[in-house]
Order: structure tokens, then sequence, then C-alpha cells
């Protein structure tokens, strides 16, 4: 469960993008711009949005890749496209500025890939 303290700062840091909010979610937290999600919290570690065009930057930095264990894959690991923030950047939002930015801009990107959801007959819109 991630503590609602911890996702106000992480809220604070990120700021530089813009307002932004956090959604309660799986016992953690979404971190939006809008409508789109550029950043998580589970378990009080900030993790950010990656894409092929942002990947080596959050590696070279040492950031680990977000995963779980998946009981539907045979307790195999699922990895998702989020990386866990560089720690110097933890310190003060002007640090996080140019990360947050990459994080939103590589959500942006993915938004704009996504087909969009068909209706099932007879649901409301």
């Amino acid at each position: 469960m991630a503590d609602r303290g911890f996702a106000d700062f992480c809220l604070e840091l990120l700021e530089s993008v813009g307002p932004v909010s956090a959604r309660h979610m799986f016992g953690g937290y979404g971190i939006y711009a809008g409508d789109v999600m550029f950043a998580l919290i589970p378990y009080d570690t900030l993790y950010l949005k990656a894409d092929d065009q942002t990947r080596d930057g959050f590696l070279a930095a040492g950031c680990e890749p977000f995963g779980y264990d998946s009981p539907r894959r045979g307790g195999r690991m699922v990895s998702r496209n989020y990386h866990s923030a560089p720690m110097e950047a933890m310190d003060r939002p002007a640090a996080m500025a140019p990360w947050a930015t990459a994080a939103l801009a590589a959500a942006r990107r993915a938004q704009a890939t996504k087909k969009p959801r068909r209706r099932r007959a007879g649901v409301p819109a």
C-alpha cells in the first residue's frame, strides 16, 4: 500500500509538467497530467513512463524497470514500460523536471498509438 504523503511529495516533484493529480489504484497511485497517466506509485516508489525513445536514458541513470509476478502467466515476471525515478531527481522539482517531461512525452506517444475502445452493444456511452 502506497502512502498518501509520499504521493503528495511526488506530485510536488512532478508539477513542472503542469497540473498533476494522483488517483488511487491497486493499492498505489497513478499520476496523471490531465487524462494521461505518466507515472505510478506502488509501494512508495515513483516510477515514470518510458518508451523506446527514453528507456536508454532511464537505464543509464540506474533506474529499475517496474514489474510484477503474474499468476495469469504462471508466476512469471511481467514488465511494464515504467522505470523508477533517478534517486538524484527525488531531491527537488528542478532535478525531476527533465525526467517528468520525458515520461509525459512517452505517455502521450503511447496514448496516440492506442486504438479506440470498441463499445459493446447496449452499453451506454
